[in-house]
């Protein structure tokens, strides 16, 4: 049964779909269209009522010409995590998690959130195999905590057990999946790329 928190970060998260929404002039036929996904469920996850997964999110994000990071950093942001320390950080559930799903499914605990784009992020999932490509304007540094993952950075396939680290420059075209079959846990410090001085 969903919780309060629960059910405050859904609304969050579905009331910053809609404010982005419109602030783009769109309609939910529109965003529907866009994203491949349902008018219906659009509208249940702007009210509320329905929680995306995370390619689901992505798909959103990326017809409102954002990321799934931002939208994570945001209800964050409201949930003023980046100023209450110890705090368990703001849970996005990411689909369920079942063995054998494309990533990213299972869940993700944003801890704080910035303007500048510093996110520093939990996430838990047991996919084992490799989905869509994911591409972000963020940098991002990964720290494996707990089992084993597989990232593919363009075609090429790196072993992570736990305690192995990885980082990879915004625009890097990348995928995760379970390396054994079992659930990991990582660890990522996402951010924006400092500005060059030629820029």
């Amino acid at each position: 049964m969903p919780t309060d928190a629960t059910l405050d970060q859904a609304e969050l998260l579905g009331g910053r779909i809609r404010a982005l929404r419109r602030d783009r002039g769109l309609t939910l036929v529109q965003l529907s269209e866009r994203s491949g996904l349902s008018h219906p469920f659009l509208s249940q996850v702007e009210n509320g009522r329905a929680r995306p997964s995370f390619t689901s999110l992505d798909r959103i994000a990326t017809a409102l010409s954002t990321t799934q990071f931002e939208l994570f950093a945001e209800i964050a942001r409201a949930g003023r995590a980046d100023e209450l320390p110890g705090d368990d950080g703001v849970v996005v559930d990411a689909g369920g998690g079942t063995t054998g799903r494309t990533y990213a499914e299972g869940s993700v605990r944003a801890f704080a959130g910035r303007p500048d784009g510093f996110t520093p992020m939990e996430i838990t999932a047991d996919n084992t195999a490799f989905g869509e490509y994911f591409v972000h304007p963020e940098e991002e540094f990964c720290y494996v905590l707990d089992g084993v993952a597989e990232v593919q950075i363009a075609e090429r396939t790196i072993t992570m057990p736990a305690g192995t680290t990885i980082y990879y420059p915004g625009g890097t075209r990348h995928r995760w999946r379970s390396g054994d079959g079992r659930p990991f846990r990582i660890l990522y410090i996402k951010g924006s790329a400092p500005a060059r001085e030629d820029d």
